[in-house]
């Protein structure tokens, strides 16, 4: 009989069939999936449980499509029958209790149970869920609803992807449990995200909606909670600077030695979600507070700075955070209005800040005296999820072209405009969209995406006689995506020359691709690889401060999975404890190697 809780060494020590029998009840009635993961176990051994973990979803990723349906199959229903008659396994009872799902209301329970039948009958399997959630607390019963009533309309395959993904967080779970382990920094570093989403803008608070623009009141008493965190967490210096970045600083044992630059912004996109940008403010502020208790210094000194603005909401001023600390905020800035008709120059005022160039001038950084910048950050995408893959190294962020354009043809009437004589602007964009998916799909890292469609003043029995379009262009270098825009270009007007309709487009956007520096990206590899997870490297689609730093100084990112099919930029955008642990332990081996 093996004695609980486990180790390390007795797993790397461990037969395939002492593993299953010690771990049962890990995946639900499936021993064969810690069989084949621990069969996996490379020459050295498992270099943490992170690594282990990773080898069973490879197990099930790589298993035929009927052993992966089997392994969903064999979960109960949520507060189903076998709930009720006890016949759950002790791992399903115990988390079902924790969601509360043994104290539903007659009405909770009667609409958990059409739910049930609703999405069998729709997929063939049961609904399942980590009920214990991303923190590993349990969920509340209505968020468990919520999530029944969503994922019913998803498409099979997606949703069979979800229920894997599901079932692979319940084993992580149990996993820990049996090990002892507990994510402590993963965990802090969820509260502190969980209470700085507290604060949120009118109109949105009220619907329990996160939004934080430029200096408003939820945005001033976001950077007093970061600023706050900071002094408790040990950093030696505490400010918010002229543009409204929370800077904090852990000063080195050499004054003299160039600083570790890093951070991401806190403000959001309207009824967006609480971990992209503030993870990479939160995940170094736990690297400090653990140097602090330690009694520890760095070389160098560690600078974090929380930006005040990158996603240009309230006003158009993408970047204006970073902006600053590159000496690249441009003065007009100042006079631009958000919809109030309120200047950003007054909002600095308001918010206690000096408003004047000089004093936003002298936020510029000297290159000279910083090592580089990093950045952690959500991924904001679905490729590691796909990959059940919790960090991903950032190899360049994409440079991006923005254009917006409008063809011109003749509105007509939809009924007696013959289809030989029409002049329909509607189908030329449409014609247009198709050529883009086509050409983006065509080239590795490459995307094109027509995001805004508008036929103004159109009427469902006219035919279409203008239609407004966008353009939003991006790849890892340059030179490719430059490629694809003269294309479309040349193919926006071929349309329109063949169907007899005019066009316009203007560039309202461009942003030059940034490759990680080779030095910093090979830091993150090896924290990755220290950490037991395999090292992948991947582009960045979405633009970041990291970008706008570098203009001035080296920089490179890590990438953390989200779950949801990594969903971003809305309120299901997520990451779990254990993966944030994750990314603490890669900052913290980054932060040692430049000790070493």
């Amino acid at each position: 009989m093996t004695t609980l809780p486990l180790d390390l060494a007795w797993l790397n020590g461990a037969t395939p069939a002492e593993a299953a029998a010690a771990l049962d009840g890990l995946y639900e009635h499936s021993p064969w999936i810690v069989e084949a993961g621990v069969a996996r176990r490379p020459a050295g051994g498992f270099r943490s449980l992170a690594g282990f973990k990773h080898s069973m979803v490879q197990a099930v990723a790589e298993a035929p499509r009927e052993a992966r349906l089997a392994l969903v199959r064999a979960h109960p229903e949520l507060a189903g029958k076998a709930a009720i008659a006890g016949e759950l396994t002790a791992e399903s009872t115990g988390e079902q209790a924790r969601a509360g799902l043994n104290q539903c209301t007659p009405e909770e329970f009667a609409r958990v149970q059409a739910l049930n039948a609703a999405y069998n009958a729709r997929f063939g399997w049961p609904f399942v869920m980590a009920v214990r959630g991303p923190r590993g607390l349990g969920l509340h019963r209505r968020e468990i609803i919520a999530a029944m009533e969503r994922r019913l309309a998803g498409h099979p395959e997606v949703e069979l992807a979800e229920a894997l993904r599901h079932i692979h967080r319940i084993a992580e779970i149990r996993l820990n449990d049996k090990f002892g382990v507990v994510p402590t920094e993963g965990q802090r570093v969820w509260d502190w995200a969980e209470e700085l989403a507290a604060d949120s803008d009118p109109g949105y608070q009220e619907q329990g909606q996160l939004t934080v623009t430029y200096l408003t009141d939820a945005h001033r008493a976001a950077a007093a909670r970061l600023a706050g965190w900071m002094r408790e967490t040990g950093f030696d210096e505490v400010g918010i600077d002229a543009v409204g970045n929370v800077v904090g600083v852990y000063h080195g044992s050499d004054p003299a030695a160039p600083r570790l630059l890093t951070g991401s912004h806190y403000d959001t996109v309207r009824n967006g979600g609480k971990y992209d940008g503030r993870l990479g403010i939160l995940v170094p502020m736990a690297c400090v507070r653990a140097l602090k208790a330690a009694g520890r210094r760095l070389p160098c000194g560690l600078e974090v700075v929380g930006f005040a603005e990158e996603e240009g909401q309230r006003y158009k001023a993408t970047f204006l955070g970073s902006g600053a600390l590159t000496g690249h905020f441009d003065p007009a800035w100042l006079d631009q209005q958000d919809a109030d008709g309120i200047t950003m120059r007054d909002a600095m005022r308001q918010a206690g800040l000096p408003a004047t160039l000089d004093a936003i001038a002298a936020l510029a950084r000297d290159p000279a005296r910083y090592r580089g910048f990093v950045e952690v950050h959500i991924e904001q995408g679905p490729v590691l999820n796909e990959l059940g893959l919790p960090l991903g190294v950032v190899t360049s962020i994409n440079g991006s072209v923005r254009c917006v354009g409008e063809v011109i043809g003749m509105a007509s009437h939809a009924g007696t405009t013959p289809m030989d004589r029409r002049r329909d602007a509607a189908t030329a964009v449409a014609e247009l969209a198709l050529f883009l998916e086509r050409r983006a799909a065509a080239q590795p890292d490459l995307v094109g995406t027509m995001g805004l469609l508008a036929v103004p003043n159109g009427s469902i029995n006219v035919v279409p006689g203008r239609c407004r379009f966008s353009l939003d262009i991006r790849a890892t270098t340059d030179a490719v995506r430059d490629a694809c825009v003269a294309d479309v270009r040349a193919e926006l007007a071929a349309i329109c020359e063949r169907r007899g309709v005019s066009w316009t487009l203007e560039e309202t956007l461009r942003a030059a691709a940034a490759p990680s520096d080779p030095a910093w990206q090979a830091r993150w590899e090896a924290a990755v690889a220290a950490a037991g997870l395999p090292v992948f490297r991947m582009p960045s689609g979405a633009g970041h401060d990291a970008m706008k730093l570098h203009e001035v100084m080296p920089q490179a990112m890590l990438f953390v999975r989200g779950e949801n099919a990594g969903i971003s930029h809305n309120p299901l955008e997520s990451t779990t404890c254990d993966d944030m642990q994750l990314a603490v332990d890669a900052f913290r081996t980054l932060l040692d190697e430049l000790a070493a």
